[in-house]
């Protein structure tokens, strides 16, 4: 229950979900996104996300980073510095928002794969 945009949401719930290899995830959280406005432009580009200028705001960017250093948190530590990089942007209430946001995506994506379940 947070304040987040729905498509912000969308972004960090699909980036996890590509990072996971969660074929089921991606699907749904794409078509949620495309629902919701989010353009098949960003959708193309976002497993590139760092590599496009100007096509992710500075939220976005800080909030997508954050996903990648969770979501990847068993291959490397995070470090003070990412977290100050994140505060840049948000308030210590929507880095706990963002953060229990990731977590529950990698926790659903754990399941998805665990059952095999397919992308209809």
């Amino acid at each position: 229950d947070s304040e987040f945009s729905p498509l912000l949401v969308h972004l960090v719930k699909l980036r996890a979900s590509q990072l996971n290899g969660c074929a089921f995830c991606q699907r749904m959280h794409a078509e949620e996104a495309r629902h919701d406005g989010e353009t098949q432009r960003r959708l193309d580009l976002l497993a590139a996300w760092h590599e496009v200028d100007g096509l992710f705001d500075a939220r976005e960017q800080a909030a997508l980073r954050w996903t990648e250093t969770l979501t990847r948190v068993a291959q490397s530590p995070v470090h003070d510095s990412e977290y100050a990089a994140l505060a840049e942007h948000y308030s210590e209430k929507e880095i706990v928002d963002l953060t229990s946001l990731i977590i529950a995506i990698n926790g659903w994506n754990r399941i998805a794969i665990a059952f095999h379940l397919q992308p209809l």
